[in-house]
């Protein structure tokens, strides 16, 4: 059977090979890296039981990424508290809080883009621009209040994180974050 549900099922056998029922080919865990990248979905089952170990693969991958690439995805500050849940009380509220928080930051990463596109246009500046680093940066932290916040509520023995000031982007930082853009156009122009 090749789909269960529109899923594609990636059989794993004891020599640790991993088979795509859906192509009828070997796969590496690099090769899934690239299926999640495109968003298909898949299931990873044990070739012999049957058991659905698509969590325990995917965090494989995970942790072949940050080993191999040195571009690290998660901070040692956030694996730490990550630990920390694991057999707390709010250990059940975790995997819900992370999937919404994620999803949250996929849609806000791709409303930033499109600003992004629409202030600057259709120009090759525009095309390449990643999403500003400060932006992103300005996310986490209100993410990581918001789970602070969330927390609290559950917990309320737990201590209150640090109160920070964080600032919040003004129109002139943004006007002058376009003016630099603008310039670097035409010196790109003036190059062509």
């Amino acid at each position: 059977m090749a789909k269960s549900d529109g899923q594609i099922v990636i059989k794993k056998y004891a020599n640790r090979r991993l088979y795509n029922t859906g192509t009828s080919t070997y796969v590496t865990l690099d090769d899934l890296a690239v299926m999640v990248k495109r968003g298909e979905d898949f299931i990873v089952q044990d070739a012999k039981s049957g058991e659905d170990i698509t969590h325990s693969v995917l965090t494989q991958i995970i942790f072949e990424q940050e080993s191999k690439t040195g571009n690290t995805l998660l901070p040692i500050s956030f694996l730490r508290q990550l630990i920390s849940f694991y057999g707390d009380q709010m250990q059940m509220v975790v995997p819900s809080y992370l999937e919404h928080s994620m999803q949250a930051f996929t849609e806000q990463q791709a409303q930033m883009r499109e600003q992004i596109n629409k202030a600057f246009g259709d120009t090759p500046l525009g095309k390449n621009l990643q999403v500003p680093l400060q932006l992103v940066e300005e996310q986490v932290r209100r993410n990581t209040e918001m789970f602070h916040q969330a927390m609290q509520m559950f917990s309320p023995f737990m201590a209150a994180p640090p109160a920070k000031e964080t600032k919040k982007p003004e129109a002139r930082d943004l006007d002058e974050l376009k003016e630099q853009l603008r310039a670097l156009q035409t010196k790109l122009d003036n190059l062509g």
